[in-house]
């Protein structure tokens, strides 16, 4: 698979991308990532990339021009067939689905925003899809490009050592992941547990799978609605329910019960 990137700051991604799996990863020939400097597309002896926004306002906008040779002189023929995306905010939540999707692809092409963002236009008629790593803002799109290249790279067959290990991965089949425990058994008197020294695979699997449902409950209750149970597991929730192991409850019960305690504080209740 084929990954152009268009940043700013290459130098700042290099040394991720070449050191531990996605470093092995491109010697075997699996992944195939390129860096292009944007300000090599510029026309102005400055190199300039960026200008103040028309209406005004603080901050800088990232130029079209640019980015707009950048990607159709790499691209080339390919313009149109590979996706375009655009790492910014204001796109889809990137999600391990849409990991997934990405990974059956040839070839793509991310472009990395900075400053106050790029100017509208290569959203409208460049980029053929937005995404967006969390609701938060960064100083650059080059850490959220590095995380759907990490997630994508690893979903590429012979990637990972182990080929099941994606498909034990938290989120892969919408439950998070168990937990995990090595050497030594005994750490500070605290025990690993029983069943995993056990050398009984069939208990250690159903082990895992258990603390797989009771972890998600616990932690993310909203990936439930999503994931694909089994009635043998909404047996095991329900008897973990049961047992009080573990609660459901409502999204909109807890709105009410903070709503209701933000009352009482502010009457003194």
């Amino acid at each position: 698979m084929r990954m152009d990137v268009f940043t700013l700051l290459p130098e700042v991604m290099e040394t991720y991308l070449h050191t531990s799996i996605l470093g092995r990863a491109q010697t075997a020939g699996l992944l195939d990532v390129k860096l292009h400097n944007i300000r090599d597309y510029t026309t102005d002896r400055h190199r300039t990339t960026d200008d103040e926004p028309f209406g005004g306002g603080g901050g800088m906008v990232m130029k079209p021009e640019p980015i707009f040779a950048a990607v159709e002189t790499i691209l080339g023929s390919g313009l149109g067939e590979v996706p375009v995306i655009l790492l910014t905010p204001q796109g889809r939540l990137f999600s391990q689905k849409v990991a997934m999707e990405l990974s059956q692809l040839p070839r793509l092409a991310l472009i990395c925003g900075r400053y106050e963002g790029v100017d509208e236009r290569i959203r409208q008629y460049l980029a053929t899809d937005e995404l967006s790593i969390g609701d938060y803002v960064l100083t650059g799109g080059e850490i959220p490009a590095l995380t759907v290249i990490d997630a994508v790279a690893r979903l590429i067959p012979g990637v990972l050592g182990d080929s099941e290990a994606m498909n034990k991965d938290s989120h892969t089949k919408g439950l998070l992941e168990h937990p995990h425990y090595t050497r030594p058994s005994n750490f500070r008197g605290w025990e690993v547990p029983e069943v995993l020294l056990s050398g009984d695979h069939g208990r250690i699997d159903a082990w895992r799978h258990q603390q797989s449902l009771k972890r998600t409950i616990i932690r993310r209750p909203d990936l439930l609605r999503e994931a694909h149970l089994s009635e043998h597991d909404q047996a095991i929730i329900a008897k973990m329910i049961e047992d009080k192991e573990v609660r459901l409850e409502d999204e909109e019960k807890k709105k009410e019960k903070v709503k209701s305690k933000k009352w009482k504080m502010e009457n003194g209740k």
